[in-house]
């Protein structure tokens, strides 16, 4: 088995984070970012956003329409409005917004082993931010019917970390027809983990690839903001209808 160690602060990734470099004091409609966030709805299909790094964000301006719903995790296209007012750090133009597959952490037992799989997936990157894993992958895929994502604490399972919670992130092919490989990004809710007598727990993910299984130990800080990646990156090309 191999294990790869990441501690989370500063964590430059190659396929998501777009940031356009600009001065927050001097804010151009021509410039903008793209960053991942959390949706919080508030209320008559309102809602402001919450940056990973703990910035706070109200969509002033919208070019989309767009329903909130809670925990909803999202990539954001957006452009700086003006400085802090009115307990936000800015106030933006929401210029395009996409919903991350965002899901909880389930456990894995007998009776929905056979629902969950274990067939081979491929993680490019995992980190943790804004209370939640968030999981860059790839996949082998038919077209055939969409495949399930899931990270589970595993029951069924006879060996157990003595300091940390042992996770297994899971993919399931329902043996469809595997011939073209897409990349896909989720994100799970890490606030149930959370230990009440420390301010942080440490998670050890195991990814079955194809032909090795890798171990990632990934450190959950309680509500620590994560900075922003401050590379320029490929502005992502979003689509989850191949997995749920």
């Amino acid at each position: 088995m191999r294990r790869v160690f990441f501690t989370i602060s500063i964590f430059s990734i190659g396929i998501c984070l777009f940031l356009l470099s600009c001065d927050d004091n001097s804010h151009s409609l021509g410039e903008f970012r793209i960053n991942i966030a959390t949706v919080i709805p508030e209320g008559e299909n309102a809602y402001s956003l919450l940056l990973d790094n703990g910035k706070k964000l109200w969509p002033a301006a919208n070019a989309v329409l767009y329903h909130p719903a809670y925990n909803q995790r999202v990539f954001l296209n957006y452009t700086i409005l003006s400085g802090a007012q009115d307990g936000y750090d800015h106030y933006i133009k929401v210029n395009d917004i996409w919903n991350i597959l965002t899901k909880q952490v389930i456990e894995l037992n007998a009776q929905n082993a056979d629902s969950i799989g274990n067939d081979p997936v491929k993680a490019n990157a995992m980190w943790v931010g804004g209370d939640y894993l968030n999981v860059s992958f790839m996949f082998n895929y038919g077209g055939a019917q969409p495949h399930a994502i899931n990270l589970v604490k595993n029951r069924l399972a006879s060996g157990t970390s003595s300091d940390a919670i042992d996770l297994e992130f899971r993919h399931n092919s329902y043996n469809s027809q595997r011939d073209k490989l897409y990349e896909g990004f989720v994100c799970f809710d890490l606030k149930p983990l959370r230990d009440n007598n420390a301010d942080s727990v440490k998670l050890s993910v195991s990814v079955k690839e194809k032909t090795k299984e890798i171990t990632y130990d990934v450190i959950y800080r309680y509500n620590q903001a994560v900075q922003e990646a401050a590379t320029e990156m490929p502005i992502p090309v979003i689509s989850s209808n191949e997995y749920y």
